[in-house]
């Protein structure tokens, strides 16, 4: 699976969920592929950061904004915030 087609998918889902809601990167990885979705989880984390680096989306953790850098566990993914 490209990045590319990765980075489509959380584009596409985060602008479909909308402003102030988020997603669950296993949401793009179902997307993908629906049936074996689990081994894309690696990649779906790499094209978010790369995302999130360029200020497309952001990267939550308990709700709030997270350094694409130096984040651990959990995390969600969402448009940015009209004013940021």
């Amino acid at each position: 699976m490209s990045p590319e087609t990765i980075e489509a998918s959380i584009l596409r889902l985060t602008e479909k969920r909308g402003p102030g809601k988020s997603i669950c990167p296993s949401d793009v990885a179902k997307d993908i592929e629906p049936d074996n979705w689990n081994r894309h989880m690696r990649a779906v984390r790499a094209a978010a950061i790369g995302l999130a680096r360029a200020g497309r989306i952001v990267i939550l953790r308990k709700g709030r904004p997270v350094d694409p850098d130096d984040f651990r566990g959990v995390y969600r993914l969402a448009v940015p915030a009209a004013d940021a």
